[in-house]
């Protein structure tokens, strides 16, 4: 399955020609929901929002993209190369996603499991309309064969009511969410894997499981205002692609290219937020000590290094932080930075393709454990652990992990989300399954 909507002739005339104007909102957080709002009566949507987290390496504090000029959609096969060739012909504002299932262009893999969603394995587009928002200046960037339409466009965001557009009344009716795997199950195979690592076989490995609704309608744009309002995680997403949806409360960021440095942020390390400030700092604290979730971050930074070393120029790749603690609405985090500098003679997407599917989704060694869990998974991840974001006019790029997610398919009437948690020789089978369900326990609210 391969679709490419690139219209050369016209790329060249447009491209590199966007008219940039600039505003002044005197009320960022009712304009970010004016502007979701306003989106939706768009084919393709990808909105990006910081929910303002303090972080170091943020760009903007949101971005929305609508309208597609130009697009690509195929499967896994020549993935990297064919977004590689797009990246390079538009050199422009790009946005979508990398599914997890491009491992099996990467490697001599497979993706067997079920799949209920039937999203492509990649799809990226250049949008006609952008809106770039950081404190209250915002940029609008339009291609010159719409840019007529910015001042009407822009009257009509902000003389709406924020929420009142493209939006339908909740159904009363709940949904149906099963388990792919019942409890026993879940520790009948956690037991397997930890078989394989007392083999040799693998060190670390990231096991999740689906949580899942059939015949199921939701309406996507009021889900991800709940889910965004509960979890207020730095690389929030909502994406639309016709009738597939992302809403996503991602904390982690996967990759990230500003000029020739490289950032990773994996995540490993999970404790629950309690009400009581003496109980919290006492979880953050113990996070903080925990001798298995140390060993997960010190694993999987590691493999980082080596990921980035691929691309990297000799000698630069560095840890800038080991197992900091993070607190977010729902749950402490444990997260490392690692930064590279990236070597002239490689493409941005290369990067993407040397270090993708993320080492805190996968484990090690990877081409391993990747073996081992699509044995042991009973569904397709697909976007799931993949990775959704951009790529700017320079080259740049940055992309969240997609994990906290709901996905959601309208023409099939199935939604979707999946937990995951990292196995080592330490874990034990049943914790293993309390962090996964806390890991639900928003996207289950949400839809529930």
């Amino acid at each position: 399955m391969k679709d490419f909507f690139v219209v050369i002739l016209k790329l060249k005339i447009y491209t590199s020609l966007r008219v940039s104007i600039h505003k002044h909102i005197s009320n960022p957080e009712q304009f970010k929901l004016q502007l979701l709002s306003w989106s939706q009566q768009f084919r393709e949507i990808v909105f990006l929002d910081s929910n303002s987290y303090p972080q170091e390496y943020s760009s903007f504090d949101c971005l929305l993209a609508v309208d597609a000029f130009t697009s690509i959609k195929t499967d896994f096969q020549n993935a990297f190369e064919d977004l590689k060739q797009y990246q390079q012909t538009t050199k422009d504002w790009l946005f979508g996603y990398l599914s997890y299932d491009l491992k099996n262009d990467i490697e001599d893999l497979k993706s067997d499991n079920f799949d209920g969603l039937d999203f492509p394995d990649l799809f990226f587009f250049q949008p006609k309309k952008i809106f770039l928002l950081k404190g209250n200046e915002l940029e609008i960037e339009y291609l010159f064969l719409c840019d007529d339409e910015v001042e009407d466009d822009f009257k009509e965001i902000v003389e709406s009511e924020s929420g009142s557009l493209g939006t339908k009344v909740e159904s009363a009716s709940s949904l149906e969410i099963q388990q792919r795997i019942s409890k026993d199950l879940y520790v009948e195979k956690v037991t397997k894997m930890l078989e394989h690592i007392h083999k040799g076989d693998m060190y670390e490995g990231n096991f999740c499981m689906e949580f899942f609704a059939e015949n199921a309608t939701i309406y996507p744009f009021e889900k991800f205002q709940k889910l965004n309002e509960i979890s207020k995680a730095p690389f929030s997403v909502f994406f639309k692609n016709n009738k597939q949806f992302l809403l996503s409360a991602s904390p982690e960021r996967y990759l990230k290219k500003v000029g020739d440095k490289i950032i990773s942020q994996p995540i490993k390390g999970t404790s629950k937020r309690s009400a009581d400030p003496s109980e919290d700092e006492k979880s953050k604290h113990f996070l903080e000590n925990d001798p298995k979730e140390r060993a997960e971050n010190i694993m999987i930074t590691d493999l980082v290094r080596n990921d980035l070393s691929h691309t990297a120029q000799k000698g630069s790749v560095e840890v800038e932080e080991l197992c900091g603690i993070y607190s977010f609405l729902q749950v402490h985090q444990m997260i490392s930075t690692i930064t590279s500098k990236l070597d002239k003679q490689y493409s941005p997407v290369d990067v993407l393709r040397t270090t993708f599917p993320m080492g805190s989704m996968t484990g090690a060694p990877k081409i391993s454990v990747m073996k081992i869990i699509e044995n042991l998974e009973e569904t397709k991840r697909g976007l799931y652990s993949g990775a959704i974001g951009y790529f700017n006019p320079e080259g740049d790029f940055d992309f969240n992990v997609v994990i906290r997610s709901i996905l959601y398919n309208q023409e099939n009437k199935y939604v979707s989300f999946s937990v995951g948690s990292a196995i080592t020789s330490l874990s034990d089978p049943e914790k293993e399954y309390e962090e996964c369900l806390l890991k639900a326990k928003a996207m289950h609210e949400v839809l529930q």
